[in-house]
């Protein structure tokens, strides 16, 4: 497999060896877990993982996939297993094979080189990044400059500059709000890329305005529905807890906000674990309370692996706290809702509950 890249290289590792079973030592006070919800997989990454296996049983293996379909390493490996290849570039896929653009979304630039190699793309960018792109394309056809939120080399904001890189200026930090130099000032509007802290990026925005009075608001807000309800999520549970444990990737964006929430937010300390295994001893020298939390691309099955390992060391009770229900659907790409005798797919509306 090639090298994924998002900021820096990540290789799909080999799932850890599993070390010795936590043990139960005593600590001051009875043991639990707060579960928070929701967690894991979002409607987008439903879709988008639903996309890629469709398409591998539609067309047979193999089916090429650019970039990780999703920024978890359990989901990209078990799609390998299937029959996906990934790849970082169009231009590694054999002419006339089929491709699958990720969650993420891809630049125009991206889906003419596809076109150019004859690839039969699947468009499966999550359909609330496809409204960021949109947004991009109206505002600087009516000449706005925008200022983009988000963290460099990142997919998802290479994707929507992509889409008006004459018009556009990153903004990574608010720290970089202080310093940014825009050629016109009057006709400014924000955009984000969606899966950020909510909070950061609010103080972005609020030190961007200082300098920018005129500076306008998106239409409707650009963080998913997703990021922000599993950082509500964590935020209520965090003051609770001597750690939290959030299951995600080192390359999933909105993973490594939620360990960056809860601390802010009172934990004692806080990790990011991809698999149970890699949880330490440890971490759990005189812990009581445990928060556990995924990002929107994990399957529930890891996190469940992870309450049964802490399980082994004594913490059996499990309290789930929920800030929010989720039923959002999206349907799947248009030419993934039949199947191969052209009858519609029962899958055809994402959302489904993967273990």
């Amino acid at each position: 497999m090639s090298t994924i890249t998002n900021g820096a290289p990540v290789s799909t590792p080999i799932v850890p060896e599993r070390r010795a079973r936590l043990t139960d030592e005593p600590v001051a006070g009875s043991k639990r877990v707060l579960l928070a919800a929701p967690r894991g997989y979002c409607a987008g990454v439903d879709r988008a993982v639903i996309a890629v296996e469709k398409a591998i049983e539609q067309y047979g293996a193999p089916v090429y996939v650019r970039k990780q379909i999703v920024h978890n390493i359990h989901v990209v490996t078990e799609l390998e297993k299937r029959g996906a290849i990934f790849v970082d570039e169009v231009e590694e896929v054999p002419p006339g094979s089929h491709i699958v653009f990720s969650a993420h979304g891809v630049s125009p630039a991206v889906v003419q080189g596809a076109a150019d190699r004859g690839l039969a793309a699947i468009d499966a960018t999550c359909p609330l990044v496809t409204k960021v792109h949109r947004e991009a394309v109206r505002f600087s056809k009516q000449d706005y400059r925008i200022l983009l939120i988000g963290h460099a080399g990142h997919e998802e904001v290479e994707g929507t500059m992509g889409h008006a890189p004459e018009r556009t200026i990153l903004i990574g930090s608010p720290e970089e709000a202080d310093t940014v130099e825009v050629p016109d000032a009057d006709e400014l509007i924000w955009l984000s890329q969606t899966t950020l802290s909510v909070d950061e990026t609010m103080e972005t925005v609020r030190r961007l305005r200082e300098r920018f009075p005129h500076l306008q608001d998106p239409p409707s807000d650009d963080i998913c529905y997703a990021t922000q309800n599993r950082q509500v999520a964590i935020k209520k549970v965090a003051p609770e807890c001597d750690l939290v444990i959030v299951v995600g990737s080192a390359n999933s964006s909105n993973s490594v906000r939620l360990v960056e929430v809860a601390l802010e937010y009172g934990a004692r300390a806080a990790y990011r674990v991809d698999y149970a295994s890699e949880i330490r001893q440890e971490w759990l020298d005189g812990v009581a309370t445990v928060g556990v939390t995924s990002g929107a691309s994990v399957p529930e099955v890891l996190v469940q692996q992870v309450l049964a390992d802490l399980s082994d060391a004594g913490y059996g009770e499990v309290e789930e706290i929920t800030t929010a229900e989720e039923d959002l659907l999206f349907s799947l790409p248009k030419e993934l809702r039949v199947d191969k005798s052209g009858k519609r797919d029962d899958r055809a509306l994402g959302g489904r509950t993967r273990a």
